[in-house]
């Protein structure tokens, strides 16, 4: 269950499923139904990672061991798990000054449990979301929506509203007098085989 986030929530009513109040960063909660029947009215579960980043520890976040300064990330929105069970987490953090959105594998068994690595990113002010894998592994498509829009006064390289005359991004053309646009990325190994290989 991904958790963006909840700014709302008071320290007073958070509990044992939320267990930061307010929580700016969001959490995973991984739920494992009985002897795997996803039918079931009840499921263990517990919480995978506590979002935001891991250097400060006012955050509160809780990450795998093996997590890098790149590995972390903010507002999980969305997701999409592999063949081999690997958890892919998109973003949609408001902060692009903090950290750009974009998806992150994540290992959910063993001792790399938690573990969060950067795989893609998205242009600044973007979210990504709707990743989805064929079903050999081959091709990961996402959608990166609304680039150079959200976040990007705080954006250290930019700094200002982005306006039509003035964009923070012109992707994905990259062309004088195009606006930055909405698109579906398809990801591709260069020799063809499986993602996250």
């Amino acid at each position: 269950m991904i958790l963006t986030n909840n700014t709302e929530r008071k320290g007073d009513d958070a509990n044992v499923a939320n267990p930061r109040g307010p929580n700016p960063h969001g959490h995973i909660l991984e739920m494992t139904p009985p002897e795997g029947d996803h039918g079931a009215l009840h499921y263990r579960w517990e919480i995978l990672v506590r979002c935001g980043d891991r250097s400060d520890t006012d955050t509160g976040a809780t990450w795998g061991a093996a997590t890098t300064d790149n590995g972390w990330f903010e507002a999980p929105d969305n997701a999409a798990v592999d063949s081999m069970g690997r958890l892919w987490i998109a973003t949609d953090s408001k902060t692009s000054g903090t950290r750009n959105n974009g998806l992150w594998a994540m290992e959910t068994d063993g001792a790399l449990r938690g573990t969060g690595k950067h795989f893609f990113g998205t242009p600044v002010g973007a979210e990504l979301c709707g990743p989805r894998f064929t079903p050999d592994d081959r091709a990961l498509f996402v959608s990166v929506q609304h680039p150079g829009d959200a976040g990007v006064k705080k954006w250290g390289l930019f700094s200002r509203a982005a306006t039509f005359e003035d964009p923070a991004t012109r992707w994905p053309d990259f062309e004088a007098g195009m606006p930055p646009r909405p698109s579906v990325v398809v990801i591709t190994k260069k020799d063809g085989g499986p993602i996250g290989t």
